[in-house]
């Protein structure tokens, strides 16, 4: 198999440029650009940093460099990394003196994918790596970490070992028909399909709070026009985004902003307020802002000091199953009339509380503190038909359909192990990484 080179940081200026090799051909290469200061390549130890000059034919650089000797590294084979002042020109520089000496361009995640390969990391523990790579809140992180770590590969394969005994079992009573084992065998398999079943089904249960994990939590903020949306909006998020006049109508567009709370994601819309508009700009903002609406996980109704019939008929035509009305301006009356919460956005009052109702609302404590949770759409399509094939293998009379179905279950938990994934999906996995990963 080819040596591979490919650059592992940002390109750019930047503090440091990292340029990772890994093959056969690793250390060979990297002799013939790096020197260590006060060693000599034959005494070099895997795992050590070392520092020296990294040269090429156009320039030379302070830099370091580590060894980690197959098959205890990253990938399975001899890894080199450079670590040399960032810039493009010294980075490109010594990229392309790799290539000059023998090494290949590594394609997106090759690295990974020849650690899946030489059986460093399983398949779904290398998918928690891009899923780590590309966590936009602190709750995906620890997701993909769960990923990274071999949580959901160790629980599959566990399921994977003991259907391989379930079916010996079954082949055993199907072989010697006249020992009259194959009521027992289905008894005793029905058992153990049962507890797999709850296994399954408690993965199954996360997908609706690893859904808002993965997507964040869509609020709009609506109501009529100068109730203090987009005071509320800056109260959230704690810094003035939305212009806040008295004048009716200021805001005649959606404003989205993003912010996170407990390592989740809350993805808010300011929108125009809601009413009969004579300007068409602003017809156009209201048009914009029910398509927010109908489009969030939650409404925050705001209403001011008196709940209206104008108040009640835009309450209807959201018609949103999740909505929070609020009544704003606590400061000038802390009467909760209609609403279900109080809150002044002027003064910050009730805002911490309002973020801990909409949290509560979409996220379930006990899963996300389990940390295992099912993030990803290929892990829970496998999950869910690997149970569909479970409860068809808990309703069969004849010891052969039991072992169908359940072989069944095995190929789809396979899907997350890699044991039966295609090479196909395995590529389209690794297309999906930066290069140098």
């Amino acid at each position: 198999m080819r040596t591979i080179c490919a650059i592992s940081t940002p390109i750019g200026t930047g503090g440091i440029s990292i340029i990772r090799l890994s093959g056969y051909q690793s250390l060979e290469i990297a002799k013939k650009i790096f020197s260590p200061y006060k060693s000599k390549w034959d005494k070099v130890e895997p795992r050590k940093m070392y520092l020296g000059k990294i040269k090429t034919p156009n320039f030379t650089d302070k830099g370091l460099c580590v060894y980690f000797q197959a098959p205890n590294s990253y990938t399975g084979e001899d890894i080199v990394e450079f670590h040399l002042h960032g810039g493009n020109a010294l980075t490109q520089g010594v990229l392309s003196q790799c290539l000059e000496l023998g090494a290949g361009l590594a394609e997106p995640g090759e690295f990974t994918k020849r650690g899946f390969l030489n059986g460093k990391l399983s398949l779904s523990s290398a998918e928690g790596v891009i899923e780590m790579i590309n966590a936009q809140s602190e709750a995906e992180v620890n997701a993909g970490y769960n990923l990274l770590d071999g949580t959901l590969n160790k629980q599959c394969k566990q399921i994977q070992d003991e259907i391989t005994d379930v079916l010996a079992q079954i082949e055993a009573a199907l072989d010697y028909p006249e020992e009259d084992l194959e009521i027992l065998a289905l008894a005793e398999a029905k058992k153990q399909i049962e507890q797999f079943l709850k296994t399954l089904k408690k993965l199954k249960d996360t997908q609706n709070t690893a859904r808002f994990v993965k997507d964040g939590i869509r609020i709009a903020i609506a109501g009529k026009p100068n109730v203090g949306k987009s005071s509320l909006l800056n109260a959230l998020i704690e810094y003035d985004r939305a212009i806040v006049t008295e004048i009716p109508g200021t805001t005649r567009d959606t404003i989205d902003e993003i912010f996170s709370y407990k390592g989740i994601n809350f993805i808010i819309t300011d929108t125009a307020g809601l009413r009969n508009a004579d300007d068409r700009i602003e017809q156009l903002g209201i048009e914009r802002s029910y398509k927010s609406i109908k489009n969030c996980d939650v409404v925050l109704f705001l209403i001011d000091n008196t709940y209206d019939e104008i108040d009640k008929k835009l309450l209807k035509d959201i018609n949103k199953k999740n909505i929070i009305i609020i009544k704003n301006k606590s400061d000038i009356s802390d009467r909760l009339d209609n609403a279900d919460m109080l809150i002044s956005a002027k003064e910050g009052k009730g805002i911490s509380e309002l973020k801990e109702r909409i949290y509560n609302m979409f996220i379930d404590r006990k899963i996300i503190s389990g940390g295992l949770m099912l993030t990803n759409a290929r892990h829970l399509a496998a999950i869910n038909r690997a149970f569909n094939s479970l409860q068809q293998a808990l309703t069969a009379d004849q010891p052969d359909l039991m072992a169908m179905d359940l072989k069944e279950t095995w190929d789809a938990l396979g899907e997350i192990t890699g044991t039966t994934v295609s090479e196909t999906i395995i590529d389209r996995i690794f297309e999906k990484f930066c290069l140098g990963k």
